[in-house]
């Protein structure tokens, strides 16, 4: 969908000729009461749930919670996946032509915000005639989005549903981004951003970025349960350079597939949007006073080795959500994998997203 309208950015700044790839599941019923919109993750895209045709490997991200018969059911709901502003999967980001000049945006891409996205998403929602949600899912980034819907368009969504996600980065994640990001403009074929016109892509510093990001997706004890200490030879190489564990070889794994895929420039702007979510900010450093506006009810989902966006950052939220008597629901997901328990089967994680979704469809006006 393109959009000629400048889209103002809380930088200031202003993206303007800009497109937003989509993807719907579901029918839209006759009054548009149904829709859902997710939101997506770090290097997920608008392409949530089923496969393309002729491409069996072409799985959604959240295709085991999105489609028939699943938690977020398509038979009863009307599901929405947009990819935002800066990505490079098919939405105008770094890789697109900057209409003010003769060149492609690369570090010219103004920053953005996940405000900025939720304006983006619900001017598509504009064009779709699609005035209120039923529920704004979405998690880690993509519950960021959700909590920012719930409180820049209350009015627009009945529902809040955010998993394993946090009110705001910790100085140890920004750390972490910081250092991922480095690795990417240390890398000498970054060339400022700019490395298009140079016909390369710095590979080695996407590699480093993922490597770390991944680390902090995974839990210790899945580390140990799935990697151990197991050598990857038979014995040691007794090497400083060479690969010699199982979990450096994992890593380097998702290094090299991550640098074949993914934008330099879009991991840094990512990156920065998360570190600069902070709603308690404009009041103040207080998240009661800013969620004091809200009027959805809230659904947060958490997992205990989620080290990343802990539980009590969840707590967090749930606490200035009862501050202000809203309802809400809370659960705390005993699961051994870490950031990335969102993405996967657990049947009592799904369990609660289903109660939830189900309720919603009794809800229906």
């Amino acid at each position: 969908m393109h959009f000629a309208e400048p889209l103002p950015l809380r930088s200031g700044a202003a993206l303007r000729d800009y497109t937003l790839a989509y993807e719907t599941y579901g029918t839209l019923n006759a009054d548009k009461s149904n829709a859902v919109l997710v939101c997506h993750a770090l290097n997920a895209s608008h392409h949530v749930a089923g496969t393309y045709e002729g491409q069996a490997k072409s799985e959604g991200w959240w295709d085991n919670l999105v489609g028939p018969g699943k938690p977020l059911d398509t038979h009863r709901f009307f599901v929405i996946g947009v990819n935002n502003p800066g990505s490079c999967f098919g939405s105008t980001g770094p890789m697109n032509d900057n209409p003010d000049s003769d060149r492609l945006y690369g570090a010219d891409f103004p920053v953005v915000t996940v405000e900025d996205w939720v304006d983006a998403q619900a001017r598509l929602l504009d064009r779709l005639g699609i005035t209120q949600l039923a529920a704004v899912l979405g998690g880690s980034l993509g519950g960021m989005q959700a909590l920012s819907w719930s409180l820049r368009y209350p009015e627009r969504l009945r529902h809040c549903i955010a998993v394993a996600t946090a009110p705001n980065l910790s100085a140890q994640n920004i750390a972490f981004n910081e250092v991922a990001r480095r690795a990417i403009i240390t890398d000498p074929e970054f060339h400022g951003g700019h490395f298009y016109a140079h016909g390369v892509v710095p590979k080695r510093g996407l590699r480093v970025a993922r490597m770390i990001g991944h680390i902090t997706y995974l839990s210790d004890d899945s580390m140990e349960a799935k990697f151990g200490r197991n050598l990857k030879g038979a014995q040691p190489a007794y090497s400083t350079q060479d690969i010699e564990f199982e979990i450096e070889s994992y890593l380097r794994y998702q290094g090299d597939k991550f640098s074949e895929y993914f934008d330099a420039n879009t991991y840094l702007l990512i990156t920065r949007a998360l570190d600069y979510f902070d709603p308690a900010r404009d009041h103040g450093g207080d998240l009661s006073a800013a969620f004091a506006g809200a009027q959805c009810k809230y659904q947060l989902v958490s997992f205990t080795t989620d080290w990343r966006f802990a539980p009590e950052r969840s707590r967090e939220i749930v606490k200035a959500l009862l501050d202000n008597r809203f309802d809400v629901s809370y659960a705390e997901i005993d699961a051994p994998h870490g950031h990335d328990a969102f993405l996967l089967d657990d049947p009592r994680y799904h369990a609660v997203l289903k109660a939830c979704f189900d309720n919603i469809a009794k809800e229906q006006p």
